[in-house]
């Protein structure tokens, strides 16, 4: 059974309870699963900056590139800006990073994937060195 809890500082930690215990997880746990799985996959150059003004700089499920929304029912919600590098299929690497980063959400934390949004954010070009 997953339950959030909604803590004194208006943030959500969600809540796995078993016949064992609960385990208790941080929004900054998904944030981190999402980031390093999308750097793995082949294509993606770094992350990308979360738009956004000063207020996002004080809530909780913003990261290095990545957005995570956990709604009422449970469902995890990712928004991913990054930077690809050149010379490849954006659309591919789009939809590896969308397939990877649901698949190692449910897998290691067990909660639904709503959707997986990808924000191509620039393009890594190599650097021409003057002749």
């Amino acid at each position: 059974m997953v339950k959030k809890k909604k803590a004194a500082e208006q943030e959500f930690q969600t809540e796995l309870y078993t016949d064992s215990g609960k385990t208790t997880i941080a929004p900054e746990v998904l944030l981190t699963i999402a980031r390093l799985t999308t750097l793995d996959v082949p294509g993606v150059s770094r992350m990308g900056p979360v738009p956004g003004g000063v207020n996002r700089l004080f809530k909780r499920g913003y990261g290095e590139g990545v957005r995570i929304d956990i709604r009422d029912d449970d469902t995890v919600y990712a928004d991913l800006y990054i930077i690809l590098e050149n010379d490849i299929n954006i659309r591919d690497v789009s939809r590896l990073v969308q397939h990877r980063v649901a698949r190692s959400i449910s897998d290691m934390v067990g909660m639904q994937v709503g959707r997986v949004n990808i924000h191509i954010e620039d393009i890594d070009y190599p650097v021409e060195s003057e002749a």
